[in-house]
């Protein structure tokens, strides 16, 4: 239930003492920002800050429509994602494996040649060394030069063996040169560059091999290349330790990786399209009938009952709309019924409701008679002469209310509308409730009326509507004051009737102006019970194009407001009158916490709503009437054809005065007859027809649903205002 027709429970006020109104702030600051309309533009702050979310926002609007409303979209982007996932999930170890299998026989290799390789050194090492000894040699200061030529050799020698699978590198202990031994490398190698510190670090404090990966940097501008190092400290033939070191590049192994993740990528990319446009075909398969099936039944809603699926195969689709079909069948067959129950209802009525005129003439005429010759009975028959006068008062105001009520139903109601002051009108309605609310002890005060608040209108229907509320007001006041407030302002003008009695349940805000529902039905019936007032008084603010809205608490009364466009053919956009009072609970409440009224004025405002045949029922708490449609019987579809026209000229017959479309001729006579009937006890003109039971019928409150003539007929008015004010003709 919306806010405007919502009510707090009964007993409570607006706000407590102790506890502020209003949501507690707790949270995050970013969660403050969302729930404050982060995503629907309201948030505060720099105007730097609103633009950068707007701008940010606006682009992802649309992805985001899409996202809610297609559902094959949805299913297949999560496909696509979940395919994703798990073809990168096996690339990775995919790849993984064949990086460890690469790098394994590798190490394997590279290990294998670097053992020969120190075990060569060795050997060079100890043969240098016993040549050496044979000859005599003795070590002087030429000894040092040899060892650095027998190192260049053993540097060529070992690198020569591997054709270019690897390089070699020696490199004296430490920072030690070992008496003039510096680095020594084949294939253009940086020796100080291509070897780790910590590499070095690990062979000089151990005397195994000892290996890592680096990258191998060239002295002539060569690309460097990832390597596998493998080191020992072996001895010179001089007995001196120094470094020696294998450099294996793995290009090769990167490469044959790089083959592997291009085509794992390629194939993944490939089954993950692949399986997109699997899931897309797939889903809409099943996609396809579900949006046909929604269409047609978006078509049977809106009146097209011949509507039906296309069913082929056997399949679950294919059972789903033969359930379909069958289901809108059924429908079919069960509207059309109750359009024919609902049409003979309402010819029932209505031919009733004429043919009962005629008879009602006669009576009326000779309880006229008997009327007027009260004085010449006794006490006990003149006094039935006005009970019966009095209840054939309330008889034809029942029987103007069924025939106004079927002339809206077979769309023979007319608006006669014309430039009016609705301060004229509600004059007249104020004075003609005034003996009631002096009966009720209510004073009507009237807000708004210093300045013309015109609009082109039927002045009787719209005065019809207002005279229902007023009465309807005074009547359940208990006594309280009733405020009339008129306001004007762009295309629109309003009403509100505002009362402090026993108010309105939630829930019965727009229930109440459902025909035949009354507040509390085990009222007595004394001073009305159609239960069609508020329900004839909508029918002629739709009319007009306008609005008529409800709200209420319980305990805390109601307000009643008429909108009517300026213009006959002006669409609503608003209301110069906020529908909850700025004296209701929630609004007190909030101005004691001090915190802002969720809208204040802006309350009055209504959202805009399409031209008269499109208004949705979600924009206004009463929707407008929507028109027939083309396959539906224009007679069984309430609240249609209602056209606006012209006022005629004095003497013409107007289409609302009930010789509209379907009346017989025998109908306009009996009209005519109840009018004759009329003018005849107006100029009987007595005034005398007031007793005691007429004030207990006058006193006694029936169910928000009954009509303003019958409210009024109890008041204890003679026949001359019982025949022009309250009949309501």
């Amino acid at each position: 239930m919306s806010k405007d027709s919502a009510a707090s429970a009964p007993g409570r006020s607006g706000a407590r003492p102790q506890r502020p109104v209003g949501r507690k702030k707790t949270g995050s600051h970013f969660t403050r920002l969302l729930d404050g309309g982060l995503l629907q533009g309201g948030v505060q702050g720099s105007p730097v800050l609103r633009l950068l979310l707007r701008w940010v926002r606006r682009p992802l609007l649309p992805v985001i429509r899409l996202w809610r409303r297609n559902i094959q979209l949805k299913v297949v982007v999560t496909t696509l994602l979940m395919s994703l996932g798990v073809v990168l999930l096996l690339g990775f170890v995919v790849i993984g494996q064949v990086r460890n299998g690469l790098l394994d026989a590798k190490v394997k290799a590279s290990q294998s040649q670097a053992t020969g390789g120190f075990a060569v050194a060795k050997q060079k090492a100890d043969e240098a060394a016993g040549a050496a000894a044979d000859d005599g040699a003795v070590v002087d200061a030429a000894a040092p030069q040899n060892v650095i030529e027998w190192m260049s050799e053993l540097v060529l020698a070992l690198s020569s063996g591997g054709q270019g699978a690897f390089d070699v590198v020696t490199l004296p202990p430490g920072d030690d040169s070992g008496g003039g031994r510096g680095p020594r490398a084949s294939g253009y190698v940086d020796p100080n560059k291509s070897v780790p510190e910590n590499l070095r670090e690990r062979v000089n404090s151990g005397t195994g091999a000892v290996q890592s990966y680096s990258r191998i940097i060239y002295l002539n501008d060569k690309e460097s290349q990832p390597a596998l190092v493998i080191g020992k400290r072996v001895n010179d033939p001089n007995g001196d330790p120094y470094e020696l070191y294998y450099l294996f590049p793995l290009t090769q192994e990167e490469k044959s990786l790089s083959l592997v993740k291009g085509t794992l990528a390629t194939a993944g990319l490939f089954v993950v399209v692949l399986l997109g446009a699997i899931a897309w075909l797939v889903v809409r398969q099943v996609v396809t009938p579900v949006r046909m099936a929604a269409g047609i039944a978006e078509r049977l809603s809106a009146g097209r009952l011949q509507e039906r699926m296309k069913v082929t195969g056997e399949d679950d689709i294919a059972r789903l709309g033969e359930a379909f079909n069958k289901m809108a069948q059924n429908l079919q067959l069960k509207i059309n019924q109750l359009e024919d129950l609902s049409r003979m209802q309402r010819r029932f009525v209505s031919d009733v409701s004429h043919e009962l005129r005629t008879p009602l003439t006669t009576v009326r005429m000779a309880a006229d008679v008997i009327h007027e010759a009260r004085e010449d009975f006794d006490p006990i028959t003149a006094r039935s002469a006005e009970l019966l006068a009095d209840q054939l008062d309330r008889f034809e105001s029942l029987l103007a209310d069924l025939l106004e009520i079927s002339r809206f139903d077979a769309g023979a109601a007319a608006l006669e509308a014309e430039p009016i002051d609705l301060r004229d009108v509600v004059r007249r309605v104020v004075s003609g409730a005034a003996p009631l609310a002096d009966r009720k002890g209510t004073n009507i005060r009237v807000l708004g009326d210093q300045q013309p608040v015109v609009a082109e209108a039927d002045a009787r229907r719209v005065e019809r509507v207002l005279r229902n509320l007023v009465v309807n007001a005074v009547e359940h006041g208990e006594g309280r004051d009733v405020v009339v407030k008129l306001a004007s302002a762009g295309g629109a003008v309003a009403v509100a009737v505002r009362d402090y009695g026993v108010g309105l349940k939630p829930g019965e805000a727009t229930r109440v102006f459902s025909r035949f529902w009354r507040a509390d039905p085990a009222r007595a019936r004394t001073t009305g019970g159609t239960g069609l007032g508020l329900s004839i008084a909508l029918e002629d603010a739709r009319l007009h194009g306008g609005w008529l809205q409800a709200w209420g608490e319980p305990g805390g009364g109601s307000q009643f407001r008429l909108t009517l466009p300026r213009t006959a053919d002006e669409p609503l956009r608003g209301s110069p009158i906020p529908l909850e009072p700025k004296d209701s609970r929630r609004n007190r409440g909030l101005d004691d916490a001090g915190l802002p009224r969720g809208g204040g004025e802006k309350s009055a405002t209504v959202p805009v709503q399409p031209a008269a045949g499109q208004r949705s029922a979600a924009h206004t708490p009463l929707a407008p009437r929507t028109t027939a449609t083309p396959t539906a019987d224009p007679t069984a579809l309430p609240g249609n054809g209602a056209r606006v026209v012209p006022r005629p000229a004095t003497g013409t017959a107007s289409p609302g005065n009930g010789t509209g479309a379907g009346k017989a001729p025998e109908h306009n006579r009996a009209h005519g007859n109840a009018d004759e009937a009329a003018d005849k006890r107006d100029r009987a003109g007595d005034a005398g027809r007031e007793g005691p039971e007429d004030a207990d019928h006058a006193s006694d409150t029936t169910g928000t649903g009954r009509t303003a003539d019958e409210a009024a007929g109890a008041s204890g008015k003679g026949p001359k205002q019982r025949g022009e004010t309250f009949r309501g003709r």
